[in-house]
């Protein structure tokens, strides 16, 4: 998942906000920013949309008070700005069981899809389907929207138990996982063998290599796409900390981008093969932001390219 962005990048937010929406305060920048349409892209294997950004949540398994309540706001804005996928795993420690306690108060569950995932270790079907009931219970629901194997571990053991929970409707949809550009052609061999309807792979501005098979496989497979680490370059270096205090190229405008946060996850979600992008977040002033990426226009082409070169330029 996504590093939380430092406080530069609120600044950055700030003053880009005033230059381009004239005296506009941030909030009301904000919220003009808001009535923009909403971007979102289709699960090619049902056409169901999903919003092109949604949340990540290797950081919610937290028990202090102040930290249980930022991420509590989060849950409870999301939908409200458009928001709906929240991805989660049992590895991520608390995570799921603050996940579900928190939509268990906010009652907002059937507004959001929860995606979690399920590992299979030494052949223990067994184990990878407690593991399973486990994340059922923790997240209070009888139905989650998607399952994904963990870092492709034991993805060929535990497929067809998903298929068969899929097809008594415990789960909506199945995938596999990967954050690693060494798994990358694993995680190709299980698409063309196994019928997926989702990836999440690692890809964003500083780490395009899933682009060069990962994605057009996907797009041949006819398999939705998640994106973790979009915040994230090569070998996990944060892609704020390479943009530092630089201010936006004024071309960024073009598709209404106020903040480097909506610049990365613009150029990330703008790739034809991507579904949606999942940050991490545990503030709402940085889900704001976020979210604001997913309204409005994305790069076309020429742009995608035009950012790219601009990125690679940078020293």
């Amino acid at each position: 998942m996504a590093s939380s962005p430092s406080v530069s990048r609120r600044e950055i937010l700030q003053l880009s906000m005033l230059a381009t929406a004239g005296a506009l305060l941030p909030s009301q920048a904000f919220s003009a920013e808001k009535e923009l349409p909403l971007l979102t892209k289709p699960i090619p294997s049902s056409g169901e949309a999903l919003p092109v950004v949604g949340v990540g949540t290797n950081a919610y398994g937290v028990s202090a008070p102040d930290d249980l309540a930022a991420r509590r706001e989060v849950l409870r804005r999301m939908p409200q700005l458009g928001g709906r996928v929240v991805d989660t795993a049992p590895a991520y420690g608390m995570s799921e069981a603050v996940i579900g306690d928190l939509v268990s108060q906010l009652g907002n569950r059937q507004q959001l899809f929860l995606a979690t995932k399920v590992t299979v270790r030494n052949d223990d079907v067994a184990a990878g389907k407690s593991m399973l009931e486990d994340s059922f219970k923790r997240l209070r629901t009888d139905q989650l929207d998607l399952v994904q194997v963990h870092s492709l571990q034991g993805t060929d053991q535990i497929i067809p138990v998903l298929l068969e929970m899929k097809a008594a409707k415990r789960i909506r949809y199945v995938g596999v996982t990967t954050s690693n550009d060494s798994q990358h052609a694993d995680l190709m061999q299980s698409m063309r063998k196994h019928r997926l309807d989702f990836i999440q792979v690692n890809y964003s501005l500083g780490d395009r290599e899933s682009a060069a098979e990962v994605l057009p496989l996907a797009q041949e497979r006819g398999m939705a796409v998640l994106l973790n680490i979009p915040f994230g370059g090569r070998r996990g270096t944060s892609l704020f900390a390479r943009a530092g205090e630089r201010p936006l190229p004024p071309w960024a405008a073009e598709v209404g981008v106020t903040s480097w946060a909506q610049f990365f996850l613009k150029y990330a979600v703008s790739h034809p093969a991507v579904t949606c992008a999942i940050p991490g977040m545990t503030k709402v002033s940085h889900l704001e932001d976020n979210l604001a990426a997913a309204r409005g226009t994305l790069p076309d082409a020429a742009l995608r390219k035009k950012m790219e070169q601009y990125w690679d330029g940078l020293s």
